[in-house]
């Protein structure tokens, strides 16, 4: 509380964390690093760091940039790789103080690979992006996604390209109905849209 020269009292309170915030960005926006930093800090630095890549040891350049993420973080936080274990929704339900997703993308292309959905109609892995909302919207604890922000570029030529930019985008669209906050990484700025 703060009293003002003529004594009244007024209460000052910081504004509240949001529970749940969507970062979005294109490729190399720093929508990773941004997400990071907003779990700095978190008590006992007790963060669960979800990483939702399959790596490749063939792919050098893919290898280098995981590897660029795993020494940014803290080495306190812990990882759950959801290529080789459980499930992005399972994770979610499981309790952890402060989570941090990276990246949706890689998570939409697994699931596309996974129900071999690349030549399929629209909107057959919805029921995997169904369970995901729900479990972003029940999650308890301080949660940070991370997405790729696709639909600002060209028409992709080819049909998985296409198919890829609107399932990203009706699920980031999803997502941010469910986040109490979203921002959007572009030149390594964050700009809040909700």
């Amino acid at each position: 509380m703060r009293e003002n020269t003529v004594g009244t009292v007024y209460r000052v309170s910081s504004p509240a964390v949001p529970k749940r915030t969507l970062v979005l960005g294109g490729a190399r926006s720093g929508k990773s690093g941004h997400a990071e930093a907003l779990l700095a800090g978190t008590p006992g630095d007790r963060v669960r760091y979800v990483a939702t890549s399959r790596l490749d040891p063939a792919d050098a350049d893919w290898t280098s940039r995981v590897d660029e993420h795993r020494v940014r973080r803290p080495q306190s936080w812990s990882t759950v790789e959801t290529a080789s274990g459980p499930g992005l929704a399972e994770v979610l339900r499981a309790d952890a103080p402060a989570t941090l997703v990276d990246d949706l993308g890689t998570w939409l292309t697994a699931e596309l690979d996974a129900a071999a959905a690349w030549d399929l109609p629209r909107g057959t892995v919805g029921p995997r992006v169904d369970d995901l909302v729900d479990a972003v919207s029940r999650y308890p604890g301080r949660l940070v996604l991370v997405s790729p922000e696709v639909g600002l570029g060209v028409i992709p030529e080819t049909r998985s390209g296409r198919l890829f930019r609107d399932e990203i985008g009706a699920l980031n669209a999803r997502l941010a109905q469910a986040c109490d906050e979203v921002l959007l990484v572009v030149a390594g700025l964050a700009m809040t849209l909700k």
